[in-house]
């Protein structure tokens, strides 16, 4: 296969379409996880305070996930009001949420949350932020957290970010928002492609593609001081960047020597080393969780598939064998998971394989599937797909249970990525 066909399959390609109203994501949300949890959540006291009702995102964070029934509650209960347990139980519900907010001499708001546990009559968990006004939305999403890791048993997600690439006319955009897609922040305009953005383990940088020289040079670009550094510029291709967990390295696939093949860099561009030596083209590398092994696209076999290799190089092993065409490794954060895209009868879709038993599972119903990113937690997958001609990004949970879509009003999103869990 020529290199230019597998980075066009890989969607590399500079051709977009064109078109997008800058603005907020829109979540619809279909389907539910295997049980649901009948959760009340009563309005927090004061709540009005605050830029933005926390409980209401609250429960649009719950009833995304799809794990959680929200049951009516309809008035305003503290978390120092007594609470009737059995009056709550005959209401079918299993959890309450209450609160209370108040305005701080300084300007913040001290935010108090409890989580009851109405079967056992007991609390579950509930803690005090100060939050200043800016960061209602992520005072909501962090309470939100908590509420999924005690009654789901794994951490919550909803205040993690994500980063994605826009095109508007002939303008690139590189965006950041919430995973809930409120709270865009434009990184970077260009004229030129944007492609492949990685967030980094700390969540504070983002390598990314750029074909602003005309080609594609990898950078990684500070969020938080907008420093932008040069990590690859070699002749030909610079593509396919992937942080090491630690986020001391980046793995890339470069077409210096000829054919495109692994190398491994430190995170300021230094130490270039290469890693595969073989007669085709070897690209999309993604380090596993654990830092030792690192899985990546190759057509040595005579198509397109996914292998794994030691992080330091050395012999491949192949890992996919269902369909003749996978591409687009992700690796789930616990390690056994891989999901992937996958050519089958003209239809591009996700699917994810067991690694442990190899059992494979097709998670996306549409037909342009690209991208695909876990959530930090392991629970769920966002990629790109594409609706009426125009790119938009999905989330699905990992049992296929759970589906959403995030649209604009009129655009084209393309190349999603998960943040990390923010310290």
């Amino acid at each position: 296969m020529k290199i230019v066909s597998l980075i066009k399959a890989l969607g590399l390609s500079a051709a977009l379409v064109t078109g997008l109203a800058y603005a907020q994501l829109r979540v619809e949300v279909s389907g539910v996880g295997s049980t649901q949890i009948p959760i009340a959540i009563a309005s927090f006291a004061d709540e009005g305070l605050m830029p933005q009702q926390i409980t209401a995102i609250i429960k649009d964070d719950l009833t995304r996930s799809g794990y959680f029934r929200l049951i009516d509650v309809g008035t305003v209960i503290t978390e120092t009001s007594p609470v009737n347990f059995d009056s709550w139980k005959s209401r079918g519900a299993e959890a309450l949420v209450v609160g209370s907010v108040q305005k701080l001499s300084d300007g913040r708001f001290d935010v108090r949350y409890k989580l009851l546990d109405t079967i056992k009559s007991s609390t579950l968990s509930g803690f005090a932020l100060a939050a200043p006004p800016a960061n209602t939305r992520l005072t909501a999403h962090r309470i939100a957290d908590d509420i999924y890791e005690k009654l789901i048993g794994v951490r919550g997600a909803f205040s993690t970010r994500i980063a994605y690439v826009t095109k508007a006319g002939n303008e690139f955009r590189l965006e950041v928002a919430d995973a809930d897609g409120d709270g865009t922040q434009v990184a970077l305009r260009s004229n030129e492609p944007i492609i492949s953005p990685a967030w980094s383990p700390d969540g504070t940088k983002v390598a990314y593609v750029s074909f602003e020289a005309k080609k594609p040079v990898i950078y990684v670009q500070n969020l938080i001081t907008r420093e932008r550094t040069v990590i690859a510029n070699y002749k030909g291709s610079n593509s396919a960047p992937a942080w090491s967990p630690d986020g001391s390295k980046l793995a890339l696939a470069l077409s210096r020597d000829g054919l495109t093949q692994i190398y491994l860099v430190n995170a300021n561009g230094t130490g270039l080393q290469r890693l595969t030596q073989t007669s085709g083209i070897d690209t999309e590398p993604q380090f596993s969780a654990d830092g030792q092994y690192i899985y990546f696209l190759s057509d040595r076999s005579g198509g397109p598939q996914i292998y794994r290799m030691s992080a330091n190089g050395g012999d491949a092993k192949r890992v996919t064998f269902g369909g003749s065409y996978n591409i687009t490794p992700r690796i789930s954060p616990d390690g056994k998971t891989l999901a992937y895209i996958s050519r089958r009868d003209g239809k591009f879709q996700l699917y994810s394989l067991d690694l442990a038993s190899g059992q494979e599972q097709r998670l996306s119903d549409t037909v342009k599937d690209e991208s695909p990113s876990f959530s930090p937690n392991g629970r769920y997958i966002m990629y790109a797909t594409e609706s009426g001609r125009r790119g938009s990004l999905a989330v699905v949970s990992v049992d296929g249970r759970v589906k959403q879509k995030l649209t604009v009003q009129a655009g084209d999103i393309r190349e999603p990525t998960w943040g990390p869990f923010m310290k």
